[in-house]
């Protein structure tokens, strides 16, 4: 993450979320897993607790299940499971975590944040959106495939508040401490775009402008999946959206609203720069999202993620701009490539 660096979705009435586990046992040994569960029912943040319920004054309380709203855990239809009964599928594997695995004969994990297993489920959940969403943009349609492949998810064993993702290992570990990480559906989102990058262009961020530019990426990925995904499930967004990560925040900034990073920050190139990847990312994905104010967020990521496709590993950000101007133009035209040029240059990379 960073260095600290309708489907017929309810909110939850009170007496179902009295309803919810404390926990599950492991399953039996002759246990068979359910048949044909390739979907099941299951509770999450969407993305998270601050940006649906608009209250700044949530804190985590030692993974109390009362701290968050009963109305601000969903349910939500995961889909692409393997049938196993685990929170494994097609695009998205816990792998690994601390705690009883989540597991389910009878199509359900309801779980509160209490448990160990609901970040389990956010993992699942989240990764799969995030691959959705790309393909909803018809990557792996009229545009080249990205990332599509189950992607490996480590929960709550790395003990630090921090969270990141290793190409070498394809796999992404979310930490625990203050919020878990796993808890804020933008942290995860952030880390799968990395993920992304590292599959679009093998040893992506290898000079500080290309790791500037993978951060900022991860930011504006986390905002726009999650903008789709709370829209998907009639979810409001209470809170600023260029605000990134404002659960998983709440631990360790003072200042409201709680973001992590911003989407807004009004950071110019050079002036700005800092030498710090997190720091120096806010000026690129700040030109980002401006794209998809002006053009929307269907055509606006289109570009900017088919573009990345032809970043070389230690990319400036000028050539990456330049490459996501061409392609701004060879998708749709003059007119939204001018959009694109614009964007980069009022962030004085152009």
């Amino acid at each position: 993450m960073a260095s600290k660096s309708w489907s017929s979705c309810v909110a939850l009435t009170s007496a179902a979320v009295l309803t919810l586990v404390a926990g599950v046992a492991a399953p039996a040994a002759d246990a068979k897993p359910p048949a044909g569960g390739t979907t099941a029912k299951a509770l999450v943040f969407i993305p998270n607790p601050v940006q649906s319920s608009g209250d700044e004054s949530l804190t985590d309380q030692k993974d109390s299940a009362t701290a968050v709203p009963r109305g601000d855990y969903y349910e939500v239809t995961l889909t692409d499971l393997d049938g196993s009964g685990y929170l494994r599928g097609t695009w998205a594997n816990v792998r690994s975590a601390t705690g009883t695995p989540a597991y389910t004969t009878n199509g359900t994990y309801f779980y509160n944040r209490h448990d160990d297993q609901f970040e389990q489920v956010m993992a699942y959940f989240w990764g799969t959106q995030a691959q959705k969403y790309l393909q909803s943009l018809g990557f792996g349609r009229d545009l080249p495939p990205v990332n599509a492949e189950s992607q490996d998810y480590k929960v709550d064993q790395y003990g630090l508040d921090n969270a990141f993702s290793r190409d070498d290992h394809d796999t992404i570990t979310l930490g625990k401490g203050g919020v878990d990480d796993a808890e804020d559906g933008e942290v995860i989102v952030h880390e799968t775009g990395h993920a992304v990058h590292d599959a679009q262009v093998p040893g992506f961020g290898s000079t500080l402008e290309a790791g500037s530019i993978g951060e900022a990426f991860g930011d504006y990925f986390a905002v726009t999946v999650g903008d789709w995904v709370a829209k998907q499930y009639g979810v409001p967004v209470k809170e600023p959206l260029a605000c990134v990560a404002d659960w998983d925040s709440v631990s360790y900034t003072s200042i409201v609203p709680h973001c992590l990073r911003r989407l807004d920050a009004g950071k110019h190139y050079p002036a700005d720069v800092v030498g710090e990847v997190h720091a120096d990312g806010e000026i690129w994905s700040q030109a980002l999202f401006q794209i998809r104010t002006a053009l929307g967020p269907a055509v606006a990521d289109r570009i900017i993620i088919d573009a990345q496709f032809g970043f070389a590993p230690g990319t400036s950000f000028a050539a990456a701009a330049q490459q996501t101007v061409a392609t701004a133009r060879a998708l749709y035209g003059a007119s939204q490539a001018a959009v694109v040029q614009k964007a980069f240059a009022d962030r004085g990379i152009l």
